[in-house]
């Protein structure tokens, strides 16, 4: 059995496909895996990592501007695409595919495209919401659509090929057990927060927590609350929080750092959650179950943040305010609210339970397995 694993950009579009990989080599020893991605893209570290064989093409993605450079890059663009194609389709030639799985990004096209055309067996996964661009442009040649929410089977022709599989998560954010993870971590009763706007940072919205620290000291800090600043967040905002006020060393309860690698220990113990809307983000709230506050990134595609957040709100497990609409005073004020109200909370943790599919990687194998018949 050979498969195709086509991917790359972000690890919220590789992970998920080396999830299932894993899976599928567990389970078929002798599979044949291939990986395809992008020549600068970050599967270029993480899938050698993990042991599969990787092939690249030059691709780049499109601009949404008809400034100057926008349009020289997009010229560029169609160039490297007419190439990756050529090279996707001798891929296809030499490895022979059964199946060709694509888990989102602008380099899993070629592969999508050429092997449905060839008449290879594809299925693509859409992480968010609504589809974005390359899924758009393969959806109706694709043998299955995976999604990873009901609700998103409307925005595609052939509703009969979509099906609902979710995205695949690390195991610790669906089994790490609360209980555990706060006496691990020293917390008692006394309440946990913790925020973060991703692995980079957002700016803005590091500002505003800075307030919102300001307002924690202000109040006697309340509860343990750890931020992470992202890399970029980091150079700048240990010196901005100053400038507000707020002197960390004074409040240890308040936990500023770069980056949090505990993340499934500290979302199972944490009784709020204030972040981002990226689809990985939101895949592991509903496998923790953890009570969140959103706040999308308006600078996205198609405003793609906004519609998976409001997702898991009609689903009553999250708060969204849009960053326009809310400063550090704003947060405050409804973690206050929430952190005061443990039957909401205790509604929103059921609501997300409910909305997660914990499954999901083997929801994946198994249409490989169908649409390879094997």
């Amino acid at each position: 059995m050979r498969v195709i694993f086509t991917c790359g950009g972000t690890g919220g579009h590789i992970n998920p496909a080396i999830a299932v990989a894993k899976l599928l080599q567990s389970r078929k020893p002798d599979a044949e895996i291939l990986f395809v991605g992008a020549e600068d893209g970050m599967e270029n570290k993480l899938v050698p990592r993990e042991g599969f064989r990787l092939e690249t093409l030059k691709i780049s993605n499109y601009q949404r501007s008809l400034s100057p450079k926008a349009v020289a890059h997009n010229v560029a663009t169609a160039a490297n695409i007419a190439g990756s194609m050529r090279k996707a389709d001798r891929i296809l030639k030499e490895f022979q595919p059964d199946v060709i799985v694509g888990t989102g990004g602008y380099a899993s096209f070629p592969m999508l495209k050429m092997g449905a055309k060839r008449g290879v067996p594809t299925a693509v996964h859409e992480a968010n919401a609504v589809p974005g661009l390359t899924t758009r442009m393969v959806a109706d040649t694709a043998s299955r659509i995976l999604v990873s929410f009901e609700e998103s089977r409307n925005y595609y022709n052939n509703p009969e090929r979509v099906a609902v599989v979710g995205m695949p998560v690390r195991e610790e954010f669906l089994y790490t057990r609360r209980s555990g993870a706060r006496e691990k971590l020293g917390l008692g009763d006394r309440p946990l927060v913790i925020s973060a706007w991703g692995s980079l940072g957002a700016r803005e919205m590091n500002k505003k927590i800075a307030d919102f620290m300001a307002l924690e000291c202000r109040d006697g800090t309340p509860w343990r609350h750890i931020h992470a600043t992202g890399s970029y967040g980091w150079r700048w905002m240990p010196d901005y929080v100053k400038e507000r006020g707020v002197d960390l060393a004074a409040h240890p309860e308040i936990d500023m750092r770069e980056y949090i690698f505990n993340m499934p220990e500290l979302m199972a113990a944490a009784d709020l959650f204030i972040t981002r809307a990226g689809a990985s983000t939101l895949n592991e709230i509903m496998a923790a179950g953890t009570p969140c506050i959103i706040v999308p990134s308006p600078n996205v595609t198609d405003n793609h943040q906004e519609k998976n957040a409001r997702v898991l709100e009609r689903g009553g497990g999250a708060v969204v305010l849009r960053e326009a609409d809310c400063d550090g005073e704003v947060l405050y004020n409804e973690a206050k609210r929430l952190l005061a109200d443990q039957s909401a909370r205790d509604r929103m943790r059921s609501n997300l339970s409910n909305m997660a599919v914990v499954d999901s990687a083997e929801r994946i194998l198994q249409t490989i397995f169908e649409l390879s018949n094997a």
